[in-house]
């Protein structure tokens, strides 16, 4: 069993993380100013089912795995990166065709955003990070190490979606001020370009590593 002390100071490094405004959440909240609060939600739920990919690597050895697939995990890195800059892109060119607002989600809206952000949160580096340089301190490698990663991936993800839900309600404030079609351009464009600039940020921090 993990020492209480190690469970709390986890949580506190789980919540800070996940305050920082990141790309998770601000992919979030991106996806929530476009399609509503459902669209975000949906986000924030597929990124959780990301990270249990994650997880799972972390409890079958992810240190081992990654430096026996460096390549692997470097392609994850790189795809997640341009994935991202593609939905900025797209965002840019489709600025000002979401549904307005107090409208219902376009069709299908809602199974976009689960997917994306199944693959934002498998393709985002810092995943890796989170998992090879933060996770083993947590850990007693003299107990069961599954167990505690299980204890552990349950607190990370009950906190994300706290966290998640104060950007999606940010989101919805934000989302609120777009009824005229003009605003909601101009915000799809900053949207679209932030998730650009993210993604080559992310390309250049993978290039100089």
């Amino acid at each position: 069993m993990i020492d209480p002390e190690r469970l709390a100071a986890f949580a506190l490094m789980t919540t800070v993380t996940s305050i920082v405004p990141g790309v998770s959440m601000l992919f979030v909240m991106a996806r929530t100013i476009v399609g509503g609060w459902r669209s975000g939600l949906a986000a924030l739920l597929g990124m959780q089912i990301g990270y249990l990919a994650w997880w799972l690597l972390a409890a079958l050895g992810l240190g081992t795995l990654a430096a026996a697939w460096p390549r692997v995990f470097l392609g994850l890195a790189i795809g997640g990166a341009a994935y991202l800059g593609w939905l900025g892109i797209r965002g840019i060119v489709h600025a000002g065709e979401g549904p307005a607002t107090g409208t219902a989600a376009r069709p299908g809206t809602g199974r976009r955003s689960l997917t994306d952000g199944i693959a934002v949160a498998i393709g985002n580096p810092k995943s890796l990070v989170y998992m090879v340089a933060m996770l083993p301190p947590f850990i007693d490698q003299r107990a069961a190490v599954v167990p505690q990663i299980v204890v552990l991936a349950i607190v990370a993800m009950v906190f994300d979606l706290a966290v998640g839900a104060l950007y999606i309600g940010a989101g919805r404030r934000v989302a609120a001020s777009l009824a005229r079609p003009e605003v909601r351009r101009r915000a799809d464009i900053a949207v679209g370009a932030t998730l650009v600039v993210i993604a080559a940020g992310l390309l250049i921090d993978i290039a100089v590593r």
